[in-house]
C-alpha cells in the first residue's frame, strides 16, 4: 500500500524531463552549486557507471578521470540541484554495473560505441 502510494506521488511529481540514458554513457551533468549567496552550473562530464534505486529514489553513478585520478560522483535523478542531463556518447555494455572499470587507466577506460538502429546510410 505504501509503495502504490509513493509511486503515483512519484509519477505525478518527478522526472518527466529527464533524457534517456543507460549504464556506459558518457554524459554531461548540469549541478547547480551554491556558493554563500552566489549560485553557478557546474558541469561534470563522465561514463554512467551505475543506476539504483527507482521512482523518487532513483540515484546514478557517474565516473570519471581528472588530473590521473578517478573521481565518482552519485546524483539523485530527481534533484532539484541537476539542471540538466546531456547525453554524449552510448557505449556498449553488457553489465548493469561497471565497477570494474575502476581498475582500468587510459584507453582501457574506454568503451565502445554503440550504433542506433535508427540511422539512416547516405
Amino acid at each position: 500500500m505504501k509503495t502504490k502510494i509513493l509511486d503515483s506521488i512519484g509519477n505525478k511529481s518527478f522526472g518527466k524531463d529527464r533524457p534517456h540514458f543507460e549504464i556506459g554513457d558518457t554524459v554531461e551533468v548540469h549541478c547547480r552549486i551554491k556558493e554563500g549567496e552566489k549560485e553557478r552550473i557546474q558541469i561534470f562530464t563522465g561514463t554512467v557507471i551505475a543506476r539504483k534505486g527507482r521512482g523518487i529514489n532513483e540515484m546514478f553513478t557517474v565516473r570519471r578521470i581528472a588530473n590521473n585520478e578517478g573521481v565518482e560522483r552519485i546524483f539523485p535523478l530527481n534533484s532539484p540541484n541537476i539542471v540538466d542531463i546531456k547525453p554524449i556518447r552510448s557505449g556498449k555494455t553488457r553489465r548493469a554495473k561497471l565497477y570494474y572499470l575502476r581498475d582500468r587507466v587510459g584507453k582501457a577506460v574506454k568503451l565502445s560505441h554503440r550504433h542506433s538502429k535508427h540511422t539512416s546510410a547516405k
